[in-house]
């Protein structure tokens, strides 16, 4: 059991206080996930050639000032670093594969959470309202937010396996449920030389979505796949740069609620989580169909 959440904003003006809007829909969902939580955020996408690193340390006295000077000196003057307790966004116009290099020889031991123009990621370990304040989250600033609380029943309870889980750039997928057949898709993915970090069913969904979008399908077509590919009970909940997705399995039962108005378009796993925000008496609230795919822009 865990609870997945999810919230667009429509306007420009309440991107300020998307955080502020997010964060007791977070909390709401501690009871399905007391042991682990992260959001993704997507915010202003930097100029192109530009890309934010969301990285993690297990040593809260991690010293990200000497990261960045060295980052500065052997790759990239220009680098800028913005530290939040023991995680850290890197941007830098150093291309991906060369910082993705030089972080494995450098730093071998930190966890590299996500890479694009937009997103930027945070979790760990410990209850929600933990993570919640260790991270300043009712701060952050966006368009749409991508969260999760994680009560484990198949892989360990660490960072790394917290979600969101991202594969390629400005791509997350968080997940309630669970599948039966993620080393299949292990199994399909390893041999293309697709790289996986934990042992995570929600991985392999991750990864297998990011794969069909890689060889050219839109993000909807790649979740039509799903249906067929993916076995097991689920439902996901996607963020991109510019669009939030929900999937539920063929049999629904994991569950699932949608408020939207004109200003916002809200999800969470129960309504508990969405009865604090403005004007929901007045949103179309509705529970998501099986196996139908939900897409909003931002």
């Amino acid at each position: 059991m865990c609870g997945i959440v999810g919230l667009l904003v429509k306007k420009p003006e309440l991107r300020a206080s998307l955080g502020e809007l997010m964060v007791p829909m977070l909390l709401g969902m501690s009871e399905r996930g007391p042991d682990s939580a992260g959001v993704a955020v997507f915010g202003e996408a930097l100029p192109n050639g530009d890309r934010r690193y969301s990285l993690y340390s297990d040593r809260e006295s991690f010293d990200w000032k000497a990261l960045l000077e060295k980052f500065q000196v052997q790759s990239d003057p220009a680098a800028n670093i913005h530290i939040h307790s023991n995680q850290a966004v890197l941007l830098t116009q150093t291309g991906s594969n060369v910082v993705k290099s030089w972080l494995k020889t450098a730093y071998p031991d930190l966890y590299l959470l996500s890479v694009g123009r937009a997103i930027d990621l945070y979790k760990d370990a410990g209850s929600p309202a933990k993570i919640v304040d260790r991270y300043q989250l009712a701060a952050l600033q966006g368009s749409h937010v991508v969260a999760h609380t994680r009560m484990a029943t198949e892989s360990a309870v660490t960072p790394d396996r917290a979600h969101p889980f991202t594969a390629g750039e400005d791509f997350c997928l968080v997940h309630n449920g669970s599948l039966s057949n993620p080393y299949s898709i292990r199994r399909q993915l390893e041999p293309r030389g697709i790289h996986f970090d934990t042992d995570n069913d929600t991985e392999a969904a991750c990864r297998f979505l990011e794969w069909r979008m890689q060889a050219g399908d839109d993000l909807k077509t790649a979740l039509q796949s799903s249906f067929t590919e993916l076995d097991g009970f689920y439902t996901f909940l996607i963020g991109t740069q510019t669009q939030l997705a929900l999937v539920r399995d063929a049999f629904a039962c994991k569950p699932a609620v949608v408020a939207e108005t004109d200003d916002y378009v809200a999800i969470a796993s129960e309504f508990r989580s969405l009865a604090h925000l403005p004007e929901v008496n007045q949103a179309e609230i509705f529970e998501p169909a099986p196996e139908e795919i939900y897409l909003w822009t931002a």
